[in-house]
C-alpha cells in the first residue's frame, strides 16, 4: 500500500468503502438528500455563494452529475469499492462528494464512530 500522502481522491474513497461497506448506504442516502437539496434551492445558494475557486454554476453541475452517477450505478455504489471510488470520487465530482462525506459525518449522521475519524483522516 502507498503512503497515505501519495493516494488520489479515487484511492482514498475505495479504501473508505472496503473499510466500512456497512456505512455507505447511508453516505449514499445523504448524499441523495444533499443533491435534491441543492438542485431545489439553487437561488438561495447562488445568492449565499461565496467561494473564491469555483461559482455555484458549477456546484450545481456537479451536484447534478451526482444524481446522473448514483440513477446509473444505483446498486453498484453499494456494492463495488471500485464503483464507488470510480464513479463518485473521480476528477472535479470529488470535489462535492468529498465535501458531502465530511458534512455527513459533521452533522453525526454515520453509525460507525470509526467513520469520521477514517473521513477526517483521508479528505479533511
Amino acid at each position: 500500500m502507498q503512503p497515505l500522502k501519495m493516494l488520489n481522491n479515487v484511492q482514498k474513497a475505495r479504501l473508505l468503502h472496503s473499510l466500512f461497506t456497512n456505512e455507505i448506504p447511508e453516505f449514499l442516502g445523504y448524499l441523495n438528500e444533499l443533491t435534491e437539496t441543492v438542485l431545489n434551492d439553487k437561488e438561495r445558494i447562488a445568492a449565499e455563494w461565496k467561494d473564491q475557486m469555483f461559482d455555484a454554476g458549477l456546484w450545481f453541475e456537479l451536484a447534478a452529475e451526482v444524481q446522473r452517477v448514483m440513477a446509473k450505478y444505483s446498486k453498484d455504489l453499494y456494492k463495488s469499492s471500485a464503483v464507488f471510488a470510480d464513479q463518485l470520487f473521480g476528477g472535479f465530482m470529488a470535489i462535492f462528494t468529498a465535501h458531502a462525506l465530511v458534512q455527513y459525518t459533521a452533522l453525526g449522521r454515520n453509525t460507525d464512530p470509526k467513520f469520521k475519524p477514517a473521513v477526517e483522516l483521508l479528505f479533511g
